[in-house]
């Protein structure tokens, strides 16, 4: 049986750092930070366009990132995002805290033996 699609629920507060992970890899347009994260997630994971788009306009008005259109290519012209400096600084912060938000979460949902 193949494993089912993690729950947007579930990612929903996380978005924000995983579009600026992707970002650390080079710029990038958003179909392409769509297939990133799909892979990265090993499918498990689809980030929707309406999804991205609303954290990208959020992440861009925190001066996290900066867009740019590229040049025509096949197709039409593509929109850029660029991480900033503060958005380096964003997801080093995020990252710490899910670490510390996971550790808690592990330790209340695990179902222990009571002594």
């Amino acid at each position: 049986m193949a494993p089912s699609l993690i729950s947007s629920d579930y990612m929903r507060g996380s978005l924000d750092p995983i579009i600026l992970c992707v970002l650390l890899n080079g710029d990038s347009y958003g179909y392409e930070i769509i297939k990133a994260v799909s892979h990265q997630s090993g499918g498990l994971y689809e980030l929707k366009e309406p999804s991205l788009y609303t954290s990208l306009k959020r992440l861009e008005s925190l001066g996290s990132v900066v867009s740019y259109w590229g040049t025509e290519s096949r197709g039409g012209r593509r929109k850029y995002y660029r991480i900033t400096p503060k958005g380096r600084e964003m997801y080093e912060t995020s990252l710490a805290e899910w670490k510390r938000a996971r550790d808690l979460i592990d330790r209340l949902m695990e179902r222990r033996v009571r002594p």
